[in-house]
């Protein structure tokens, strides 16, 4: 079976060179099937180099060069519309906190069924309709970017805590230090620092 390897976005797609298509949702445009067939009957096997998410209008170009157009299909959504704008706003950040794709337009949002609940907490109205859903793609970018993100974070935090660990070691000797310069004058000194002033401390007892 041939092998799609090579990602080609919309704007580059010639027309030309469209030999199938094949009309995915949006699951299945993030997470590529094993196996597609193409409306002609085209099959081939998804094996790009490194995993991406495709859009409509988007292609995958065959081993032969020949490319598989990628369309939308139609899904089960709900329009979002509010009668204050900002309540519209303050949803599309609730969206993007929960890591909910949306396809944002001037007026209305369109996200999946499945977040019913979240619109409804925020006064909106919502209206079930089918269509392709093309959400936006910072949606895809930000799922990258928190990988990123993650592995970044967690090297950076190690470094800091163990700076911070240092910096606690050093504070406390350069304390022990300063105490050490000031302790023959004071009684509590050999009481605190014993194991400096081992002689006084016998004197004291």
């Amino acid at each position: 079976m041939l092998r799609a390897t090579t990602l080609i976005r919309k704007a580059a797609v010639r027309a030309d060179a469209v030999a199938d298509r094949v009309t995915l949702d949006h699951a299945a445009r993030q997470a590529l099937p094993a196996t597609l067939t193409g409306r002609d009957g085209l099959g081939f096997t998804p094996a790009l180099a490194k995993a991406a998410a495709l859009e409509d209008g988007d292609a995958l170009r065959l081993e032969d060069g020949r490319l598989v157009l990628v369309e939308a299909a139609t899904e089960s959504l709900l329009e979002v519309r509010a009668t204050n704008p900002a309540r519209l706003l303050r949803l599309a950040w609730q969206l993007g906190g929960s890591h909910v794709p949306a396809e944002i337009a001037a007026d209305v949002l369109y996200v999946p069924a499945s977040a019913a609940e979240l619109v409804r907490g925020q006064g909106c109205t919502a209206t079930p309709v089918t269509r392709a859903f093309k959400p936006e793609r910072e949606a895809h970018d930000h799922s990258q970017c928190g990988h990123d993100h993650g592995h970044a974070h967690a090297h950076d935090h190690g470094h800091a805590h163990d700076h911070a660990d240092h910096a606690h070691s050093h504070s406390h000797a350069h304390e022990h230090t300063h105490d050490h310069g000031h302790s023959h004058g004071h009684d509590h000194a050999p009481k605190d620092h014993g194991h400096v002033h081992g002689p006084d401390c016998k004197h004291d007892h």
